[in-house]
């Protein structure tokens, strides 16, 4: 007999702590990625394919690609909620999106929902001891597939393509710690985001608000790996600045660049 079913789309409540706000008061885009994560792991786990069911059996969900697109971020002290659900799901890969919304008081019934932005994400599931793709359809006799969402709207993009040229410069070369690894032991997702959002210094935030931000993960790094960011401006137009960033990795045992993450950045000016 199988487990009553639940929503397929899974609504989370969270708090921007300020602590994990910037000097404008508004959430990190990096703890907002934390966020995210959170809540995929939350659905998932509660319908049945998720961390939990997975750890024991050595397998586990891994972030291909992210998309976040913001018309604002939430500020210090506000709750608000991140909805998610599975847009689609095929053999080795699960297309996840987000919506990131403000919370609407009861009383409060003829107001409009505050939407701050959308997310868009792929997922891969490998096999923790050969490190290996995984058929998803074999996870609790297919149990995703119940799930799959294609009638919930996210009106943006998914992640593209990122096209770097010859020209771009390496701009900054960085090591990596304990604090960088998570569960699954390699260098955590949203660590590559803040390493990224770290190369533009604080002033240019100040005159420019982060549109749009993609990250696509080619392949893993791990603690003791040393890592560069090679930055290029791709585009610029009325209000609008896009740079694409790529960074690779040189092992301990190697001395060859590897590439391992490919990010875009649109920022509009304030």
């Amino acid at each position: 007999m199988k487990p009553e079913l639940l929503s397929k789309v899974g609504r989370y409540e969270f708090l921007a702590e300020p602590f994990h706000c910037d000097f404008s008061s508004h959430l990190f885009m990096g703890h907002l990625g934390n966020h995210l994560l959170n809540a995929a792991d939350f659905h998932s786990n509660d319908r049945g394919y998720g961390m939990n069911y997975l750890m024991p059996r050595h397998k586990t969900w891994v972030l291909s690609r992210l998309a976040i697109e913001m018309t604002e971020m939430p500020k210090s002290y506000d709750k608000f909620f991140v909805e998610t659900w599975v847009e689609n799901a095929m053999k080795y890969f699960t297309a996840r999106d987000f919506k990131i919304c403000g919370k609407v008081e009861a009383s409060s019934a003829d107001i409009e929902e505050k939407i701050y932005g959308y997310g868009k994400s792929v997922w891969a599931m490998i096999d923790t001891d050969t490190r290996q793709p995984v058929d998803i359809f074999s996870i609790n006799d297919g149990l995703i597939k119940e799930y799959i969402d294609e009638e919930t709207p996210c009106p943006i993009d998914a992640s593209s393509r990122v096209k770097m040229s010859k020209d771009a410069k390496l701009v900054r070369t960085i090591n990596t710690y304990y604090n960088d690894v998570d569960v699954n032991g390699h260098i955590n997702s949203v660590k590559y985001i803040e390493h990224v959002l770290d190369l533009f210094d604080l002033d240019y935030y100040r005159t420019h608000f982060l549109q749009r931000f993609e990250v696509a993960y080619v392949a893993e790094s791990h603690q003791g790996d040393q890592l560069n960011f090679y930055l290029e401006k791709t585009n610029e137009v009325e209000k609008c600045e896009e740079y694409c960033i790529k960074i690779t990795k040189i092992s301990k045992n190697s001395s060859d660049e590897v590439e391992i993450v490919r990010s875009k950045m649109k920022f509009a000016k304030k």
